[in-house]
């Protein structure tokens, strides 16, 4: 019986399957291998269907928040109220680059101020943009698009405006991950369950680790990785002079030609060396 696991808690993993939601146990060889099954597992149950009995081949994993086979992950920025950083908004892209992960930058309170600064950061990008109008309803089903079909999460500073666009986007689905919210002290910071809920034609994780937008958590990039983590160098790339090229300060850098160019916006690139060094100054035990 093939189904996927919603959440975990204490040892006990809930399996939505065609009949429905069950309550199973893990077969004690994934702990003998080193293998925890995280809300997004897919995976197949034994014939009574109460043992997670193999965990089906992963696209992705998450280690903090908890979740596997993720395909896209909004970006909730608002344009003002907190003012966006895009060292943090460029940071967490690149994580989801790396892990093979659909970014969408998702910016909220486009009507109080204007999001052309942030739309000009990542114009040549690659990376969607969908700017939200609740007044209007303006972008919501370009949204609802992007989760038909996919498992999807959403992330970003308190005050941004996620549950007022939960609410926007399924009423039903604010309603439930409120009450899970509430039911499992969030507040208190004594949980960090992630949870899948259907809605949209597709399924959306509430992920309490995501909120407080600690891209590190999400993933280390490896510096020789790194420029991978940024579409808009793609194009460039086996253009430059040197093999190995890093885009600082090699003479000859297509890439270092495109930002000079204006084809590169200067604050993303900035970002990148900023995260380079990072990468750079990491210990290997850190990696």
């Amino acid at each position: 019986m093939m189904a996927y696991i919603t959440k975990g808690i204490g040892g006990f993993y809930y399996v939505r399957t065609d009949s429905g939601v069950v309550e199973c146990r893990a077969r004690g060889i994934f702990r003998k291998r080193g293998v925890t099954p995280v809300a997004g597992d897919n995976v197949r149950l034994s014939a009574d269907g109460t043992t997670i009995d193999e965990i089906l081949p992963r696209k992705n994993v998450f280690i903090r928040p908890p979740v596997a086979n993720l395909d896209v992950l909004f970006i909730v920025a608002s344009t003002t109220q907190p003012v966006p950083s895009t060292r943090i908004l460029d940071e967490l892209t690149a994580a989801a680059v790396y892990k093979d992960v659909q970014p969408v930058l998702v910016i909220t309170k486009a009507d109080l101020a204007a999001a052309d600064q942030l739309v000009a950061c990542y114009a040549q990008s690659m990376i969607p943009i969908v700017l939200l109008h609740y007044d209007t309803g303006e972008g919501l089903d370009t949204l609802r698009g992007y989760i038909r079909g996919h498992l999807c999460a959403f992330c970003g500073n308190s005050g941004v405006g996620k549950s007022t666009l939960l609410n926007a986007l399924d009423p039903a689905l604010h309603r439930e991950t409120g009450g899970i919210s509430q039911k499992l002290g969030r507040g208190r910071h004594t949980t960090r369950e992630v949870e899948i809920f259907e809605s949209c034609g597709g399924r959306i994780a509430d992920t309490p680790g995501f909120a407080s937008l600690e891209a590190q958590k999400l993933a280390r990039i490896p510096k020789e990785d790194l420029q991978h983590a940024f579409p808009e160098f793609g194009p460039y790339f086996g253009r430059c002079r040197f093999t190995g090229c890093s885009h600082r300060s090699e003479t000859g850098c297509a890439v270092r030609a495109a930002l000079a160019e204006g084809k590169i916006a200067p604050s993303r690139y900035e970002s990148y060396l900023a995260m380079y060094e990072e990468a750079s100054q990491r210990k290997e035990w850190e990696r």
